[in-house]
């Protein structure tokens, strides 16, 4: 049953769980399984959070009492896409304090992927009411002393994972007085950090197809109280090989819960259909496989019959690595001064049309208004391109907060340019000394200029833009910069260099660097989906080297359009588990521990 096919990605030959591709936790401690997170993305939610902890504390408050000093309670809102405020939580009360220090801590569900901007408003809770329970506490019955703003990614970035803002009036302009200020400090809720990477291998497998060898791959489930058994990794698929070694799988302490906790581990025969078979099991807990690793032993696959029986295979599982290490989140990097940074390729290909035609995504208008690559809320003609600026806009917003300078490089491809030549890489902002540009607004200027000096042109070629790119990674690496790099291509034509491009993005695959792929308009995009190796099969240069990692995320934008997820969220999903990815393979530890 071999080959790469696949009915979908659930069903694909990738390995789930146990390579953490979403490094982080579910409400109330739920395991990432694959019937869980069908079940929140088939309802159109999206389940996989870091949950963090708001530790509040104020300074130099406004006394608005007479007889004593006030009594200060915090309330946090999180700001919706349409302007609204939703209560996220409340402190207690504390009593006669201008410099209160809060006990009471407000959760929130930190998404990489999307901006979340919070307001805190602080009250001084009348005398009258110091009783009652906070959250039936009228707001409009109390004093207000202030309110201050910020983006969560503000705080997550911070080294030590703090900020501390002036309190303002709720018009948001400063006053002669001051209000005092208000710190904010995120800790991220993670039960235990230890984790366990394990290289399995299997001998002597028995074959249960026909025509060819068998598929194996294992499927790792935790034994829970009540009997039953909660799936919490599998290993990629091996292809035709009864003696299948898999790539190391990292178990957290939160997916095995003990190493005294029964395991069983199942290895099946893939079939495309998803009607995988059974080659054979066994219970083994995490002490018993460490114990198979130090004695370089194995332990034989038993088949359970149809009597009740078991029968004893020849089949075994071999642990040939087993380490326990300490396993950092995506927030433990970032918080220590790791960066994102974030670089930008539109496409100039005629495909995308005259710049003079009104259907054309770089339709430039006589009067002046800017087209929708530049500008978020017209409302034009082409709505596709509207989506495009959205896209830049939203990936632009999340991530400039990972990236100290907020300079990006921005380039285009495809174009003709002043001195007559196609070029496949040129600096966005016509200059020829440096491609960097100030803010995502320095983005849709130089595009804004790129259209009136450069011409159409094409095919649609990837391959320079991404070895430029991947040449701005690998100078940082060699400068030990601890920086990450994420490419966003925006794209609406087909590639003429498929396999120049596979081998730029192998090549890359070893870099600090993954590449974001918007397709927009109507073109067929299978060959960008081959570049998304979501269906488990990596990608292969020509000279047959295989890629180190997945770095590509592809979306077509009207896929987006028709969903509920965001455009940012669609790209940027797959950024934390690729980012950690990297780091995990080279052993890379956080600057600075923090917190925890």
């Amino acid at each position: 049953m071999g080959g790469c096919v696949s009915g979908d990605v659930k069903g694909g030959k990738q390995a789930i769980g146990g390579a953490l591709q979403r490094p982080t936790e579910t409400p109330n401690n739920f395991l990432h399984n694959d019937a869980v997170d069908f079940f929140y993305r088939s309802h159109g939610l999206h389940a996989l959070y870091t949950q963090i902890e708001l530790a509040l504390s104020a300074s130099k408050l406004l006394d608005r009492d007479i007889t004593s000093k006030s009594d200060p309670m915090a309330v946090v809102y999180i700001k919706k896409k349409d302007g609204k405020l939703e209560e996220i939580g409340r402190t207690e009360v504390i009593l006669n304090n201008l410099n209160p220090s809060w006990i009471e801590k407000i959760r929130i569900a930190y998404q990489f992927e999307i901006v979340q901007p919070l307001i805190f408003h602080i009250y001084d809770v009348d005398t009258k009411y110091n009783n009652l329970p906070v959250k039936s506490l009228k707001l409009k019955d109390q004093e207000f002393l202030g309110e201050a703003s910020c983006v969560l990614s503000e705080i997550a970035t911070k080294q030590n994972q703090t900020l501390t803002l002036n309190l303002h009036n709720k018009d948001g302009h400063e006053v002669l007085e001051n209000l005092g200020m208000l710190t904010i400090h995120a800790e991220e809720i993670v039960a235990s950090r230890t984790a366990i990477e394990l290289t399995f291998r299997c001998a002597n497998l028995d074959n249960k197809d026909v025509f060819s060898l068998s598929d194996p791959f294992l499927r790792i489930s935790r034994i829970v109280e009540s009997g039953g058994s909660i799936p919490i990794c599998k290993s990629e698929v091996v292809n035709n090989n009864l003696n299948p070694q898999w790539r190391p799988l990292h178990l957290s302490m939160q997916q095995f819960g003990s190493k005294d906790n029964p395991l069983v581990i199942e290895c099946f025969d893939f079939n495309s259909n998803g009607n995988h078979v059974l080659i054979g099991k066994l219970q083994k807990s995490v002490a018993e496989l460490e114990k198979l690793h130090t004695e370089r032993s194995g332990a034989n696959f038993i088949l359970p019959s149809h009597r009740g029986h078991e029968k004893v295979l020849k089949g075994q599982l071999f642990v040939d690595q087993f380490v326990e290490k300490e396993q950092y989140s995506f927030l433990d990097y970032i918080s220590s001064g790791f960066e994102l940074n974030f670089m930008v390729a539109v496409d100039f290909t005629a495909s995308n049309g005259n710049p003079r035609n009104p259907d054309s995504l770089h339709y430039i208008d006589p009067s002046g208004r800017l087209n929708p690559y530049q500008r978020k809320k017209t409302s034009f003609i082409n709505e596709l391109a509207k989506i495009i600026l959205q896209a830049i806009m939203e990936v632009g917003e999340v991530m400039q907060f990972y990236d100290s300078d907020r300079r990006f490089p921005a380039w285009g491809f495809g174009g003709r340019t002043s001195d007559g030549t196609i070029s496949h890489c040129f600096n966005l902002n016509g200059s020829p000394s440096g491609s960097e540009v100030e803010g995502i607004e320095g983005i849709m200027a130089a595009y804004a200029t790129g259209l009136h000096n450069v011409a159409l042109a094409g095919p649609t070629l990837f391959g320079q833009v991404i070895n430029t790119a991947a040449q701005v990674a690998g100078q940082s690496l060699s400068d030990n910069d601890k920086k990450y790099f994420v490419l966003l291509i925006i794209t609406d034509g087909v590639l003429t260099d498929l396999q120049e491009t596979k081998d730029a993005l192998v090549k890359a695959s070893d870099l600090p660097l993954s590449i974001l792929i918007v397709g927009v308009g109507g073109a067929d995009f299978k060959q960008m989906e081959i570049l998304d190796a979501d269906h488990g099969c990596r990608l292969e240069s020509s000279t047959g080297r295989v890629a180190t990692r997945d770095i590509v995320q592809f979306v077509p934008m009207r896929e987006v359009h028709s969903g509920q997820l965001s455009a940012a969220q669609a790209l940027l999903e797959e950024l934390p588990g690729q980012f950690l990815s990297y780091v995990r393979c080279r052993d890379i530890k956080p600057l600075v521990r923090h917190g925890i």
